[in-house]
């Protein structure tokens, strides 16, 4: 493990021996490089819901004057592949991912949807070795500080909508996006750019072009929410 990730679970006193995390690890390029070995998808379907789980939870706790829409996009606005990338990255995820020749050649440690796929095959993994305690402590630890990032966002709780209020405050055109679509129909992946007026931001990346488009809205709101706070702060 990267030491990054053995203080942390440390620091949670979570016990995990290293080889029951392995298999969170195995890219299913890799697998099939190799045999056709066990990929770690299965951990990540299991990540995904403990993930979707735990964060819900504390969405419906920590704000209970939201409404069901509300509780929705914010959850969206912070698990989605662009946060969980942030988090492996912060981990050091990257360079314990077995990945096949190509993936490597292409910069796949760096990808948004592997390193998103494989933070849920960990949270996963976390649950089934060490328990669902474990797994909500995990979570909750790099996930909570999202949330309430998140939670900042403006009325629409999700990030094309803010970054839209934003171009509006600051005087600038309505936010339009380009995504091109990349791979296998089976394993598509989506690259989406965001052009205000004269500058583009991304590319934003996601399994399907909404994801892609948030990932890419997101990039661009701190810059724009600055203009638009600027311009406030003039008039």
């Amino acid at each position: 493990m990267s030491g990054r990730l053995t203080q942390l679970l440390a620091d949670l006193d979570i016990e995990l021996p290293a080889e029951d995390l392995e298999l969170a690890f195995v890219h299913r390029s890799y697998a099939y490089e190799h045999g056709g070995l066990d990929t770690n998808e299965r951990l990540e379907f299991l990540g995904d819901s403990v993930l979707g789980v735990v964060v819900t939870e504390y969405l419906y706790r920590k704000h209970p004057d939201m409404s069901e829409g509300q509780l929705a996009r914010l959850r969206s606005a912070v698990v989605n592949s662009r946060a969980l990338a942030s988090v492996a990255r912060g981990l050091g995820l990257g360079q314990l991912v077995r990945l096949g020749k190509g993936e490597e050649a292409t910069g796949g440690r760096d990808k948004n949807s592997i390193l998103a796929d494989t933070t849920e095959a960990l949270i996963g993994a976390i649950f089934l070795s060490a328990g669902n305690d474990a797994a909500a402590r995990f979570v909750h630890h790099l996930f909570d500080p999202l949330s309430e990032h998140a939670a900042t966002l403006g009325a629409g709780l999700d990030w094309k909508t803010s970054l839209q209020e934003q171009t509006s405050l600051a005087g600038l055109p309505v936010p339009h996006y380009t995504v091109v679509a990349d791979g296998p129909d089976h394993a598509k992946s989506f690259e989406a750019t965001v052009h205000i007026g004269e500058r583009s931001f991304g590319p934003g990346s996601g399994t399907n072009k909404k994801d892609a488009e948030q990932d890419a809205a997101e990039q661009a709101f701190g810059v724009i929410k600055a203009l638009a706070d600027q311009v406030l702060q003039e008039s």
